[in-house]
């Protein structure tokens, strides 16, 4: 089944590190034939076609999750909305979310195309994960490490990366920097922003926002 990756700057370290760690050569093919969106990835697991994957939080709670995910403390530059015209990213699940339940109106935009956006022009841009920072003084939970099988390799996976400070290699990060148009130094400025622990204010912050979040989920 493997890994299911979302090919998205904010995660090239764990994947970084998961190719160091996997030795096996048909798990490390498994990560680019099994790459895509979030919400395309939600759909591949909740149909089990891959065995784990980091799913967007208001889908994360209907399985089983690890204590790492994607987190931000305070601004995160990869999921933002522009003023105007309400209009969902349909490649986002928790972030349309968000923007509903912090009553933001606009077009919703995340990943790399939104970084991308958000660098050249801050001031056209809501950065959603401040917002919610303002709302509650606390950091936001955009999707957490979930699986359907082998539990205690992934358990020592996630322990393991928690450790460990990733360092990406240029050639990798060049090649980033190439395919999504962002400088390489934005590139590890922005990574400083997203931490991977779900600690206890994680953990309250995700709480709220799911507890929220019923009222706009179909």
């Amino acid at each position: 089944m493997g890994f299911g990756k979302i090919d998205y700057i904010n995660l090239l370290p764990f994947y970084i590190f998961l190719k160091r760690r996997v030795k096996s050569l048909r798990y490390k093919q498994s990560l680019n034939y099994k790459k895509s969106y979030p919400s395309k990835i939600n759909k591949d697991f909740k149909a089990k076609r891959v065995e784990a994957a980091f799913i967007s939080s208001v889908e994360s709670k209907k399985y089983r999750c690890l204590n790492i995910g994607i987190t931000a403390k305070k601004e995160v530059y990869s999921v933002i909305v522009k003023k105007g015209e309400s209009k969902k990213d349909l490649h986002s699940a928790t972030s349309n979310i968000l923007a509903e339940v912090l009553e933001i109106k606009g077009k919703v935009l995340i990943g790399d195309k939104a970084l991308k956006l958000y660098l050249e022009d801050k001031n056209s841009y809501i950065d959603l994960a401040k917002a919610w920072y303002e709302k509650t003084s606390l950091p936001f939970v955009f999707a957490r490490l979930c699986i359907h099988k082998k539990e205690a390799f992934y358990k020592r996976l996630a322990n393991d990366f928690k450790k460990r400070k990733v360092k990406i290699p240029q050639y990798i990060l060049k090649r980033y920097s190439k395919t999504r148009g962002i400088p390489k130094r934005d590139i590890l400025n922005y990574l400083k922003l997203i931490d991977y622990k779900i600690d206890y204010k994680c953990e309250k912050s995700l709480k709220i926002f799911l507890k929220k979040a019923k009222k706009y989920l179909k």
